[in-house]
């Protein structure tokens, strides 16, 4: 007679929804001039919507119901344009007196971030999804358990626009390391991580303008760095040059 298993089925853990972002908007957008003369670079247009409407729009589409924003140049342009946004609701961060760079502007938000996990995405991060959404793809391969900050990463081979040398080099479990000085790196940051805010506790002391690049270096000497690439084309829309081929290839594509 064959035995029926009536031990209790583990059932797959759900991942944790990520409520909160901060969505990086304070830069000059230099490269981006002349059409940064008039606007900041979160309100170019891209394929007629604002590029930041692109971010807010797949960050509510994956739950996000809060997102402090950072300003700084043409700081009242983009607040006014904010102000008409319902979903996600939106919680500006002022840094009109000083820019501070990725890092210090977490770190000057951090009374607003909680100690949840928490999406940053840079306003200009633009991709054609894959098969899936990225944002959700994230979510779903987060481990507080073994991660700190779990960076959405892209091919530079399958990337439009500037690469340089690329940025990092993963492992079979997607935990990255950076490229050295004379290497030539596989991978590109394309601009959104999940990121846990107690890294801010390692913040430099006495240094208010630092990049993020800070804690992901806390992160790789413990081993707690990872990346996941994403399926679809990421478009690093740093110039107007930049900006044109990205559109272009998105009408081909679409």
């Amino acid at each position: 007679m064959t035995k029926t298993d009536l031990s209790p089925k583990t059932e797959p853990k759900k991942p944790e929804p990520i409520k909160k972002a901060m969505l990086m908007a304070a830069g000059f957008g230099t490269r981006m001039r002349p059409l940064t003369d008039t606007m900041p670079k979160p309100m170019v247009p891209f394929l007629g919507k604002p590029l930041i409407d692109h971010a807010l729009d797949k960050l509510a589409a994956v739950g996000v119901e809060e997102v402090i924003v950072n300003v700084h140049y043409k700081a009242d342009m983009l607040e006014e344009h904010l102000a008409s946004r319902t979903t996600p609701r939106i919680i500006i961060a002022n840094e009109r007196e000083k820019i501070l760079d990725t890092g210090g502007g977490l770190l000057k938000a951090r009374s607003m971030l909680g100690e949840d996990p928490i999406f940053t995405f840079n306003s200009d991060s633009v991709w054609m999804e894959g098969q899936g959404a990225a944002l959700q793809r994230l979510i779903d391969f987060w481990d507080p358990e073994k991660m700190d900050a779990l960076l959405m990463i892209a091919p530079a081979t399958n990337t439009i626009g500037e690469v340089r040398r690329g940025d990092f080099t993963m492992d079979a479990d997607g935990r990255l390391t950076r490229r050295h000085e004379l290497q030539v790196a596989p991978f590109m940051f394309a601009g959104v991580q999940i990121f846990n805010p107690k890294l801010l506790d390692g913040a430099p002391k006495g240094k208010d303008v630092f990049s993020t690049n800070i804690f992901w270096d806390q992160a790789i000497d413990t081993g707690r760095l990872f990346g996941l690439r994403m399926d679809g084309v990421w478009m690093h829309v740093g110039t107007p040059g930049d900006l044109t081929q990205a559109e272009t290839f998105m009408k081909t594509a679409l």
